[in-house]
Formats: structure tokens, sequence, C-alpha cells
């Protein structure tokens, strides 16, 4: 059903060219609908809309040509007209302040008025044609019952458009619902379009979302045309990984893009430069702000990343890499082994990387702990752009050490005049073998059936590459 007009003078003539502006901004969508999904890049799917409208007392005040609610009624209804042929978009419409009058200061007079379907925009239109504005401006308490206006959906953007001539009466926080709203991940950022309102008021919408004022009747058009673009298109960036020569050539490594308000995960990608050499095209929401994560050795963190609608963003971060290998001569016990890269002077695991494997990290200082006998530390070494910086590992010599019974037994060297433990035996073998780094050693045994101190056996060994050698603990 139509909106008529009485007094067809009354309704300008450029609305047609408003409801021209609206169908050209929203041709490439209405493009991209018919594309497969996997070649929608462009535009967004399962786009959810919730049009809150005022319908308050003030909106029955005059503005310029007409009462402000038939202006606003009227652009609504032909937005409606234009989303609803998109298949991709789903709309709903929440009103307030139209059931009880303001003498009755009805703090509570919102309500979904038409619920998310497809194929509702009759529905819509139908419930616009009899709002009448009556009561207050309860705006905290609409946005607050917008969380349940939108069912469950795991793929869904999820945006508020709220059409208004005034400002909170009811005492409510509209800035805490909206962020806490979008915290939980229930919405993205609203847009408020003001209608009419004084430019003082743009402060108290700032922190509540996208606050755009239509200040005269013409700049209405012009509002929601920009709000409806930016809710449903994407917006083009790429992420410039920089060498130490600030080129983007680092490349093939995953990147996690987070919503800064909710930590949801909104995007996984693994970096790539196209067949031109350059770092491969995305597409983004020009509607969220962005924790970028990219998973290099260590991670790089890029906080607060947010894209402009329309233009083509550049998202650059030094990201040099070079390679590190730790490889033993030989056929060896290490082939398995997996040892410890920490950033220089850190205590925390950075990461575990498997002998004679290479690994990728960014350039700098490493520290690194080999689990062998004993532990090898190696402190301070250096990645470099590009370059493999080789470990090598000596190869173990296997020792067995023989014994008429079990027993407590420790491995130490000597260092300035002290032992320092290096290894345990296994107190539950007689005979045991082990690989040992080459060296000199002292091993300290007692029989688990001794109960003399006395019968503890000190001795001294030496452990050559590669070779094999017997340690009897016994006299």
């Amino acid at each position: 059903m139509r909106l008529e007009f009485k007094d067809k003078e009354a309704f300008p003539r450029r609305f047609q060219a408003v409801c021209l502006l609206l169908l050209i901004s929203l041709l490439p969508v209405l493009q991209v609908s018919g594309q497969k999904e996997e070649e929608a890049q462009g535009g967004f799917i399962n786009t959810r809309i919730l049009f809150v409208f005022d319908g308050s007392q003030s909106m029955s005040g005059y503005w310029d040509s007409d009462v402000k609610i038939n202006i606003a009624r009227n652009f609504l209804l032909h937005v409606v007209d234009s989303l609803e042929t998109l298949p991709n978009v789903q709309m709903a419409l929440r009103v307030y302040g139209h059931q009880s009058p303001v003498v009755l200061q009805d703090c509570r007079d919102t309500k979904l008025e038409v619920t998310f379907d497809i194929n509702n925009a009759h529905k819509i239109r139908q419930k616009l044609r009899f709002v009448k504005p009556l009561g207050n401006t309860p705006i905290a308490y609409s946005l607050e019952q917008c969380a349940n206006d939108f069912p469950p959906c795991a793929d869904c953007r999820n945006i508020v458009i709220l059409i208004t001539d005034g400002i909170e009466e009811c005492g409510g926080d509209p800035c805490d619902v909206s962020h806490k709203l979008q915290s939980k991940g229930i919405t993205l950022k609203p847009f408020i379009i003001g209608i009419g309102i004084d430019p003082d008021f743009k402060k108290t919408y700032d922190c509540v979302g996208y606050f755009f004022n239509a200040a005269k009747e013409e700049n209405f058009k012009d509002v929601l045309r920009v709000v409806i673009t930016q809710a449903l298109n994407t917006t083009s960036a790429q992420v410039n990984l920089l060498d130490q020569n600030h080129q983007p050539t680092e490349t093939d490594v995953n990147m996690t893009f987070y919503d800064v308000f909710s930590g949801k995960v909104m995007h996984n990608f693994v970096h790539t430069l196209n067949h031109k050499g350059n770092p491969d095209t995305l597409y983004l929401d020009p509607l969220i702000t962005y924790r970028l994560e990219i998973h290099t050795i260590p991670p790089i963190i890029i906080d607060n990343v947010s894209v402009t609608a329309g233009k083509h963003t550049i998202i650059a971060t030094d990201a040099p890499q070079g390679y590190l290998e730790a490889k033993t001569l030989g056929r060896t016990h290490y082939r398995d082994m997996q040892f410890i890269i920490r950033q220089h002077g850190k205590a925390e695991t950075l990461h575990f990387q498997k002998i004679d494997e290479i690994g990728k990290y960014l350039v700098g200082r490493y520290d690194i702990e080999i689990p062998t006998v004993p532990i090898i530390q190696l402190n301070d070494i250096v990645i470099s752009q590009s370059y493999t910086t080789t470990i090598e590992i000596p190869r173990p010599g296997i020792v067995t050490f023989l014994s008429l019974n079990p027993g407590y037994g420790s491995l130490y060297v000597e260092k300035n005049g002290k032992l320092i433990r290096v290894h345990n035996l296994d107190p539950n073998k007689k005979n045991q073998s082990h690989a040992i780094q080459p060296g000199s050693y002292i091993v300290v045994f007692r029989s688990r059936n001794s109960k003399n101190t006395f019968s503890t056996i000190t001795k001294t060994f030496r452990v050559k590459a590669g070779s094999s050698s017997a340690v009897e603990l016994f006299k």
C-alpha cells in the first residue's frame, strides 16, 4: 500500500530526484546481488537493517515544506522500496513514542512493529502509514530493546538506523546502551539521522553512533543516501607487510581481523601477493573498527584499524622476516626433537621448532634452548632479512650405564670447581642408554638396595661425537 497525498503540489518535485539518487547509489549492490556468493566481494551477504523511527509528539512540528513525520516517513518509504529488491537484505521496523500521549510520560513506549523477514516491505509501508506522533522520546530504552529484535544468525550484519528529531527524554543513557550492544556483538555501530536537530546536539549523539544531522529538508535525501550506501557496501583495503627496504614483499602469513568492540573474529585471511606482485585487495566493513593480528613469529598487533567507506585503505606495517634452522650431521636421536625459541631477554616461550626444519621469524634477536643432554643454551641469535641462520648441533655419543641393580644417579659437568647437574638416570632401570653431547662428565650413583652411603660410586667419563661407550656403575 502506498501513501497518497491530497495536495500534490506540497510534495516537492525534487523528491523524484531523491529516489533516483538512491537507486543509482544502490546499483552496484543490485548488480552484486545477482552474482554467485563467491563473486560478491563488493557487497555483503545477510545484512539486516532495523529502522528505529521516532513517533514522538515533537515529530508533529513543521519542518520546511511539511510536518516532520511526513517528510521522514516518505523518504523512508522510498528507501524501503529500493531495499526490498535486494535478496541479501532483510528489514524490520521499531517505532517509539507513538502509543501513549505525552501527558502520560510513558518511557516504555516502544514497539517492534515489523519483525525481520523476507518480502516484508509491504508490512513496513503499512505500519509507517498509520504512525501518529504522540508521546515521549525514550531513545535509550528503544535501543536496549533492539537487542531482542535480531533473531540468532551466525553470519549476519545487524545494523540500526535511528531517525529522530530530538534527544533522550526519559533519563536513559543512549551512549551506554549503544556501547553494550556493540561490545556484545549484537549490532554494529548505529546510524543516527537527526531531523532538524540543533547542531549543539551533535556531541550528544557522537558517542551513540554515526551521527548525520539533516538540518534542512534538502539535506535529508543526501544523508539517507550516504547511510544506505555505507550500510550495504564494503570498502577495499590492502595489507602491506614491509621488508627492511620498506617494500611490501612479505607475504604468505595468516591474518585475523577482530571486531574491537565485541572481540569477535570477523575475517581470517592468508596474506597473498597477486599476479602483479602487489598485496591482494581485501573487502572490509567500514562500520567496524578492527584489531588486526598478523600471525608472524612473534605476532604483529595493529589496534583500531578502520577503513573509510568508498576509499581504498592501505594498512602498512613493518614485517621483515628471516629464517632459522637447527640441524645435526648424520642420523641421530634428535630427529623428532623440538627446541624452544624466545625473544632475546624474555622468559616467555615464543615458539617450538623441530630439528632439521626451517622456521620463519621477524628479524631480530632470539634466545634458543635445545633440550639435549646437557641442554644447549644459545643467546642473542640474530635473524636477518631473507637470510637463513643455521645452528649446527654436535652429534651426541651413546653412553650405556651398567649396574647390578636400579639406583639413584645423576650426571654432572664441572665448571669453576663446582658440579652442575645436567641429567638424572632412570631409578627403575639397571641398564640404560642415553644420548649425550660430546664432553667430560661425572656420574654419581648409589644402588637402590644399598643402605650404606659409602657405597656411592663416582666416575668420570668422556663422550665423543658419534661414539658408543659403556660406564660400569659397580665396583
